[in-house]
């Protein structure tokens, strides 16, 4: 009969050896696996650099909007007087228009001041609402553009259309409409 020493010695001994063949991994094997998280990891630190990077600009636009929201109401300019209305279902600027335009835009950079310019569109109530405040868009757009050109720097401008809201004469004559056909530039300090 086997003794009980030797069967545990032989059961220890079995143990071993089937931990030792399954638990041991080449130099190699350790490498890849140690090289494949690496790369996950340094793939992971980019995205977090570039995530950070892109909240840091995001942060800076928020900060310099919220101080031009701060500003203080200079004055605003109308464009709806007679030289200067939009015909119904334009939105580009009559010649006259771009000459007031131009003088405005000399003026801002005569008086060198940083201002934000807000411009409006605004359209009559004739039509979809939707066209309208689409219309009225593109007509501040158009104004936006042009100042742009004058040299007035894009970053202190922002345009918003209201569409047909807020009228500042009745809808129900044709002059009426004329002067809601109209673009009003806000100068903020």
């Amino acid at each position: 009969m086997i003794s009980v020493n030797y069967k545990m010695m032989m059961v220890s001994a079995l143990v071993a050896g089937g931990l030792a063949v399954s638990g041991c991994a080449t130099k190699g094997y350790v490498n890849d696996q140690v090289g494949a998280v690496n790369t996950r990891v340094d793939s992971t630190d980019s995205k977090l650099a570039e995530v950070d990077r892109t909240s840091q600009e995001a942060l800076k636009r928020a900060t310099d909007a919220g101080k031009l929201a701060e500003g203080k109401f200079l004055y605003s300019v109308v464009l709806s007087d007679d030289s200067v209305k939009f015909p119904t279902n334009q939105h580009e600027l009559s010649p006259e228009a771009e000459q007031r335009l131009a003088d405005f835009a000399s003026k801002l950079k005569g008086d060198n001041k940083n201002v934000y310019l807000e411009i409006q569109g605004f359209t009559d109530n004739t039509g979809d609402p939707k066209y309208n405040e689409g219309l009225g868009g593109e007509r501040a757009e158009t104004v936006r553009k042009f100042l742009s050109k004058q040299g007035v720097p894009l970053n202190r401008m922002a345009t918003i259309s209201y569409g047909e809201d807020d009228p500042v004469a009745p809808n129900n004559t044709p002059d009426g409409r004329a002067q809601n056909r109209r673009v009003v530039i806000q100068v903020l300090s």
